[in-house]
């Protein structure tokens, strides 16, 4: 039986105390980040990879369905307003389209084909980098969407929470965070989703710190969307340079960019 189908560790959860129940669910959840920690050699490998690839101006595709999709989707959505690049860079793909990002789509994780088809809409070349998001590691969706991004050229990785599983064989990078049985059997978006959460966290970050989006430990490029990151970002300036903070406000908000009123010192 797959790891995430195994029962969970605890039994008679419906007959426990709220805090007996947040209890046992916070034991679990320190499990995840050593698991996530046993993958970075081979997070390491795929990272390379997708740096060598992005810097000739490859892309970065996710696949998924629920949960992982969902989580595919987050993590792609969050890199443009976060290092300033084009929502064209990092991509996230779900099983049944956008609609599934709030409900559930029956069967859509089902089709080997479609994947593939959804990617073609971006047209993807071997300069790209397709990563397939699920923690059983035996979605039709992901697989099939690996499996023929591998015989088009494209660099393929997975994450996963089931050691051995279908998904695995179907790309070059597997990372598989065993993280165990869930609390609630079967229910992935706890433990599995919060290790792979980790590991999008993980890949995007270091990704996009290897492509000089963050210079010391700051977001230089990130887009200033609201009042706060306005304070941010001049903030920022007037560590970086000494000027005042109004002049550093005022140059940030003329030049929209933290890295360029830096560079402009």
């Amino acid at each position: 039986m797959r790891i995430t189908e195994q029962p969970g560790p605890y039994r008679h959860l419906d007959s426990r105390s709220a805090d007996e129940l947040l209890t046992l669910i916070n034991r679990q959840d320190q499990l995840v980040a050593p698991a996530v920690a046993d993958c970075i050699p081979a997070l390491t490998l795929l990272v390379e990879g997708i740096v060598e690839r992005m810097e000739r101006g490859g892309r970065l595709f996710y696949i998924g369905a629920g949960t992982s999709g969902r989580l595919g989707v987050l993590d792609a959505s969050e890199c443009p307003p976060t290092y300033g690049v084009p929502p064209g860079w990092v991509i996230g793909l779900i099983a049944g389209g956008d609609r599934a990002l709030r409900e559930a789509v029956e069967a859509a994780e089902d089709s080997a084909g479609q994947a593939w088809r959804d990617l073609a809409e971006h047209t993807p070349n071997a300069d790209d980098t397709l990563i397939g998001i699920a923690a059983s590691g035996t979605t039709p969706y992901v697989i099939g969407g690996l499996k023929e991004a591998r015989a088009a050229g494209l660099l393929t990785g997975c994450i996963t929470c089931n050691p051995g599983a279908p998904v695995t064989e179907a790309c070059d990078h597997p990372i598989v965070a065993v993280v165990g049985p869930e609390v609630v059997t079967g229910s992935t978006r706890m433990k599995s989703g919060t290790a792979q959460k980790l590991v999008l966290n993980m890949i995007t970050t270091t990704v996009m710190i290897r492509l000089g989006r963050v210079r010391d430990n700051r977001m230089v490029d990130m887009k200033l969307s609201n009042a706060k990151l306005v304070d941010r970002g001049t903030k920022m300036i007037v560590e970086a340079t000494g000027l005042p903070y109004e002049e550093a406000r005022r140059r940030l908000l003329e030049a929209g960019s933290v890295r360029q009123v830096i560079d402009g010192q």
